[in-house]
């Protein structure tokens, strides 16, 4: 019996003319071996810095001030007292950097839910339920995320703490009541819902529409409701998506400075106000930044690396029809 001729797998270039673009042909070169050990090159050398600011973090206040990170291996020093300053509220500083790590903790979770939550619905009703203006509202959601946030933040800020009234022929109409919250929390969580689901919807509607239709039809055939399909089907099949825009919620939230600092009230400033302040009045006191910093970045890293899997299949669904 003839054994069969094993031939090698062909290479990316092999499907690409001369004539191809340069562009094609580099992103083709990323599927050769060369082409992964330079991405992984690059890899690591980005992850330098972060590095570089970890051992500092442990480094004594004068070695930081007067030397390199990198010569900590040819003199290695280490100290705790970075995290000390930082975590008490010893060495001229007023407010441990633990409460406003709590005060970002308390602002990022709702403010990464609620906009995932409602973004899920807005969007599979622009995908499966047809009603009137269907189409034109989801261009107004396209229109707005062109809407630059530094722009909308003074309208929104004026709507938190007045309320939006309308005045006609002497007459004035409550659009939207003054519900006193421009003081608390909730306006924070209101405000990066707001600049959130406009991104949000456009993504989950375009992954929630690329479902298999026969499968969203056998489910309201058999008798299954809207919200039905929406839980039992939908979510289930949504999670990569849903997933992928958690991470980049949690990460845009936990690093914001902007509105936290506009829209927060004065006892529940965030962890990056905070960062800003470490460094005293002066710049003098950057030791503590390298602390700071590096606590920071704790929690973002524990949650990209736990949700990881689900980031790569969510920015791949759907890349490939059967």
């Amino acid at each position: 019996m003839a054994l069969p001729i094993i031939t090698p797998a062909s290479t990316p270039y092999e499907h690409l003319s001369k004539d191809a673009p340069l562009g094609k042909k580099l992103a083709a070169s990323l599927s050769t071996r060369i082409g992964r050990a330079a991405v992984i090159v690059v890899c690591l050398l980005w992850t330098v810095p972060t590095f570089g600011l970890l051992v500092s973090s442990f480094r004594p206040e004068n070695d930081i001030k007067t030397t390199g990170w990198w010569t900590f291996f040819t003199h290695p020093s280490v100290t705790l007292q970075n995290y000390r300053d930082v975590l008490s509220s010893s060495g001229g500083n007023a407010d441990n950097f633990g409460k406003y790590f709590l005060n970002t903790v308390r602002i990022t979770l709702p403010a990464t839910f609620i906009p995932i939550v409602i973004a899920a619905l807005a969007a599979y009703a622009l995908a499966w339920m047809s009603f009137k203006g269907r189409d034109w509202v989801f261009v107004g959601v396209v229109a707005l995320m062109v809407v630059p946030i530094q722009m909308a933040m003074v309208p929104l800020l004026r709507l938190l703490n007045l309320g939006g009234h309308l005045t006609i022929s002497g007459h004035t109409f409550t659009i939207f009541p003054n519900f006193d919250i421009n003081s608390s929390v909730v306006s924070v969580w209101i405000a990066h819902t707001c600049f959130a689901l406009p991104l949000a919807i456009f993504l989950l509607k375009n992954f929630i529409q690329a479902l298999p239709k026969d499968l969203i039809e056998a489910a309201r055939i058999d008798g299954a409701s809207h919200l039905t399909v929406f839980l039992k089907v939908v979510l289930p099949l949504a999670v990569p998506a849903l997933a992928s825009l958690a991470i980049f919620q949690f990460l845009w939230v936990w690093n914001d400075f902007l509105v936290g600092k506009v829209f927060g009230p004065s006892d529940l400033k965030p962890m990056t106000w905070k960062l800003n302040d470490l460094v005293g009045s002066k710049g003098q006191d950057w030791q503590r930044l390298t602390a700071g910093a590096f606590i920071s970045m704790v929690v973002p890293l524990g949650v990209f690396f736990s949700l990881q899997r689900y980031f790569v299949r969510g920015l791949t669904a759907g890349a490939v029809k059967g």
